[in-house]
């Protein structure tokens, strides 16, 4: 094994300083509680790193025991689960020196994707005890922090689509079924948006406000970019990129899709890019919100930036800059 361990608050002081606080969702992904629970104990003992596991038992749950964990002064907080998971782990951690590990067991592991962080149990808990520490913005709806996207219309609906039931079934599958589903019925109605104190009314599908460079298919060689930007340099950069789509028929979507997956964010009126600090989204009509793959309510929704709100462990970076 190499690296140092995982970055600390230099004030970190206490019987909780040396030690990683585990948040185990025990329903993500299609693992067996237990046997995850061995395979935790067993990769965090063979590199020398003591822990304490929690499960969650909520929605919200995992905000709660790592802000709690914060408060200890952990070492890091890992969250073992999928986006929502992270997601809510991140929210307790925002603004506090503790970093956050991920050890990615749910269905689509946009965050650890994103980051270069490994889907292996083994190999992401290397990084938990060994990584380096980062920092990255967050989005904010409310009180409550996004990694990845937000957004409201087509995408929301594709994730309510995507029951626990058929992700259990299918897993990404579940996704790619929705998706197809729901565009066949996607038409554009009226939204409003407020982008940065600007005005501006568009007709759309969907809008979406990304904090995360891309998103990735499970199990596709597939990637749908969300910024013309390198996707690790979207974490960064203090901004979010704003997604705008307006397809009229379901083949304008699957051409609108195509030209993002290529990074053609220009030239078509069909597909709209921008950055903004804030955006405010209304509509006539209640349209579905989703916050990092979970049902959210309705519009409106206000998302704004929080630069640099998160440290994170991710692979260390190797001689010459290169991550691994």
């Amino acid at each position: 094994m190499s690296g140092a361990p995982a970055a600390r608050s230099a004030d970190a002081v206490g019987p909780y300083a040396d030690r990683i606080c585990v948040l185990l969702n025990p329903a993500a992904g299609q693992d067996e509680p237990k046997r995850l629970r061995r395979l935790l104990g067993g990769a965090f003992a063979a590199r020398g790193a003591a822990i304490d596991i929690l499960a969650t038992e909520r929605a919200g749950h995992a905000a709660e025991l790592a802000a709690r964990a914060a408060a200890l002064g952990y070492r890091a907080v890992c969250a073992v689960g999928g986006d929502g998971t992270v997601a809510e782990a991140a929210t307790g951690l925002a603004g506090t020196a503790v970093p956050l590990a991920v050890v990615p067991r749910g269905t689509a592991n946009q965050v650890a994707q994103n980051l270069g962080i490994p889907l292996g149990v083994e190999a992401a808990v290397e990084v938990a005890v060994h990584g380096q520490a980062i920092p990255i913005d967050l989005g904010m709806v409310g009180d409550r922090s996004f990694a990845l996207v937000a957004g409201a219309g087509f995408d929301a609906a594709v994730m309510a689509s995507a029951t626990r039931e058929l992700k259990e079934r299918w897993g990404f599958g579940a996704y790619v079924y929705a998706a197809v589903k729901e565009a066949l019925s996607a038409t554009p109605v009226p939204f409003h948006l407020e982008v940065d104190g600007r005005a501006m009314d568009v007709e759309a599908v969907t809008v979406m406000v990304a904090n995360v460079g891309e998103l990735f298919a499970a199990w596709l060689p597939l990637r749908l970019p969300l910024c013309p930007s390198p996707a690790r340099e979207a974490w960064q950069d203090g901004l979010l990129d704003v997604v705008v789509l307006s397809p009229r028929r379901p083949v304008e979507l699957a051409r609108v899709l195509w030209r993002v997956t290529n990074r053609h964010f220009e030239g078509d009126e069909r597909l709209l890019h921008f950055q903004a600090r804030e955006v405010t989204i209304t509509t006539e009509q209640p349209v579905p919100v989703q916050i990092d793959g979970d049902a959210a309510g309705t519009t409106p929704m206000t998302a704004s930036v929080r630069s640099g709100a998160l440290r994170v462990l991710v692979p260390p970076v190797r001689a010459g800059g290169v991550a691994p």
